[in-house]
């Protein structure tokens, strides 16, 4: 297939759009348990989020790697570059059905099963590194059950320590509400780390199957730029039908386990990055605030909200494959 000049800059800006609507979709992860507790005020929270994020967008790119090569070889794909251009319509699509509903989705599932999808609709399953996204698989259902665990462990650490102190609760709270700004610019940064660098991998995936770039592991500085100030930008923005849910309907945020929450997912997510396996933000810091609510008692947890939340998870993968394969049959019937 010719690749031209014009569908590259196409790819390119949905990935950026990607990565905005990322930015504003995903802010709830970082400030909402801040923002609920009046940690900070709301402008100061989501300002003090775009900036970690674009910091963090710049700092690492083996997320990025693995989501340019790992999940298929773009160079042995013939229509590379509208499997990418299916791919990234189909998440935006999805990341904006579930943000309007207020639904904290995964921008990182969507993704993964809008590339797997419009892979299979190309080429048939033979493509597919099933090695690779299997890898990728256990990372993205892992770690918000790691999550839950380590919130609900680290919550009980904490009611554990300051039962033996003679401070009052309040004190206590108001103490842990300067710690919860530290912990928000931590999550922001390590959001930044993982969530930004999905796009740079897609950017590079389409590279390659245009021949642009022989290498799926290099990652050129100006795809990095470009999606750490979309990132920044998109997480400027607010999303606050999700802050909504995340900071409140699932469980009362305290200063204690909100700090305790933030500290959970972004050690989570950090870790994960390290590995360079991309990780849902909206699962893992759902799941730590589920964790961190039933360590107090499981009754203080919304269930309901909880199960819902739950179901989006599951049904987003299979969804978005559907969605990005239809685009690709559309998009290959005319462009």
């Amino acid at each position: 297939m010719h690749t031209s000049l014009t569908l590259i800059i196409v790819v390119v800006v949905l990935a950026v759009s990607f990565d905005f609507i990322n930015g504003f979709h995903d802010t709830a992860n970082a400030i909402a348990t801040t923002v609920s507790t009046k940690a900070l005020p709301p402008k100061i929270a989501i300002g003090l989020a775009a900036i970690m994020n674009f910091i963090g967008a710049l700092t690492f790119t083996g997320v990025a790697k693995t989501i340019g090569g790992k999940i298929a070889d773009p160079s042995k794909l013939e229509y590379g570059v509208l499997i990418v251009m299916a791919a990234l319509l189909a998440s935006i699509f999805w990341n904006l059905i579930t943000w309007w509903y207020g639904i904290p989705s995964s921008s990182s599932h969507a993704l993964i099963g809008s590339i797997v999808g419009a892979v299979i609709a190309a080429a048939g399953t033979a493509p597919i590194n099933w090695g690779g996204f299997t890898e990728i698989f256990k990372a993205l259902i892992l770690s918000p059950i790691i999550a839950l665990l380590l919130g609900y462990f680290m919550m009980n650490l904490f009611y554990a320590i300051f039962r033996r102190v003679a401070t009052p609760p309040s004190k206590i709270n108001r103490r842990f509400r300067y710690f919860q700004i530290l912990t928000a610019a931590l999550q922001s940064f390590t959001h930044g780390t993982n969530d930004a660098q999905k796009a740079m991998g897609i950017i590079v995936f389409a590279l390659v199957a245009a021949d642009l770039q022989s290498d799926p592991g290099h990652i050129p500085f100006w795809v990095q730029l470009i999606c750490a100030i979309s990132m920044g930008l998109g997480t400027s923005v607010g999303g606050w039908k999700i802050i909504k849910t995340v900071g409140g309907k699932i469980t009362k945020i305290e200063p204690i386990n909100g700090a305790t929450a933030d500290l959970t997912s972004s050690s989570i997510i950090f870790t994960f990055t390290q590995l360079g396996l991309p990780v849902s933000s909206t699962h893992v810091i759902s799941s730590a605030i589920m964790g961190v609510g039933a360590a107090k008692r499981l009754k203080s947890v919304n269930w309901g909200v909880a199960k819902r939340i739950v179901i989006t998870w599951f049904i987003t993968l299979p969804i978005s494959a559907i969605i990005s394969a239809l685009i690709y049959f559309l998009l290959h019937l005319f462009v």
